[in-house]
């Protein structure tokens, strides 16, 4: 068989499957081009325009090797970076497995583009990764400011063994610093010029309604409470003590704006634009949280 069109075989399979996307790809034509490429040991970014690669012959074991990860992924509803131990964020590989969630975050692609760099002091020097999970955002705020050390942070003693391979994998340990803590409990007097945070923020409602792939990563990193918001009331409520005058927070909040904004109606921030719309991530400035007076309240 031809590489593409064992990859169009694929793709008919997973679009017949009802699985569902969203942990790396939005689709099923993604999905199948990913799997069967890393199935084969071939690079991700093949170029499958080109006759000669697209009509390569595929021997049959190898078939039969992308038969069973494509059965595997349609059965067990596992999704695609858990199957692979890989995930990509803003072209950047990381090591990826049940400890952790996948990850996906927005912020990378505001960290990546620099859409908050016009707030951020010239002269930072200390970054906070709040729930690094997986630590990509913390590697990524590492490679994006190489004068930043970066402190991450995850309650989770499983996801922070994960974060560990990857912050290795780059050989950034001079710079990250992984420590486990249920979120600025362990802080003292640390103050940061940039805080990044992608909580847990999925409300009660919807984790009840959650796909089968979204259940296979830890309810830890997605569960927010009744409103998503319970992670994020102490956070924002204690976070501007460990904020550098000049200091910046920004926060994901994904699908959950209203909610937010019901939650904090005191705040204006910042809203950054992203792939997924323009409601998805904010910025707050040290001023903005000085100024809102935000205590830990509960709906």
């Amino acid at each position: 068989m031809q590489l593409l069109s064992l990859i169009q075989e694929s793709y008919d399979r997973l679009n017949l499957s009802k699985i569902q996307f969203g942990q790396g790809t939005t689709n099923a034509w993604d999905e199948a081009v990913w799997l069967v490429l890393w199935q084969l040991h071939l690079p991700l970014d093949t170029d499958l325009d080109t006759p000669a690669v697209a009509q390569q012959a595929i021997e049959h074991a190898d078939c039969d090797a992308v038969h069973a990860l494509i059965a595997q992924r349609i059965t067990s509803r596992q999704p695609a970076a858990y199957l692979t131990k890989e995930a990509w964020l803003q072209g950047v590989s990381f090591y990826i497995d049940e400890r952790a969630i996948i990850p996906r975050s927005l912020i990378a692609e505001c960290l990546m583009a620099g859409n908050f760099d016009a707030w951020l002091d010239p002269d930072s020097s200390h970054a906070l990764d709040l729930c690094t999970g997986n630590g990509s955002l913390a590697v990524l705020t590492a490679l994006t400011y190489p004068d930043l050390s970066v402190d991450a942070l995850d309650i989770s003693t499983d996801a922070l063994a994960v974060a560990e391979i990857n912050v290795a994998r780059y050989e950034l340990a001079d710079r990250i610093s992984l420590s486990q803590s249920d979120g600025l409990a362990t802080l003292k007097a640390q103050r940061y010029d940039l805080v990044l945070c992608n909580p847990p923020y999925v409300n009660a409602a919807s984790m009840a309604t959650l796909p089968q792939e979204f259940l296979a990563e830890p309810a830890l990193a997605l569960a927010g409470g009744g409103d998503g918001m319970d992670f994020i009331r102490p956070f924002l409520a204690g976070i501007t003590h460990h904020l550098a005058e000049q200091g910046i927070v920004v926060l994901e909040v994904g699908h959950e704006r209203a909610h937010f904004e019901q939650a904090f109606p005191q705040l204006e921030p910042i809203w950054l634009a992203t792939s997924a719309g323009d409601d998805h991530v904010c910025l707050l400035t040290k001023e903005m949280l000085d100024e809102s007076g935000i205590a830990i309240q509960h709906p």
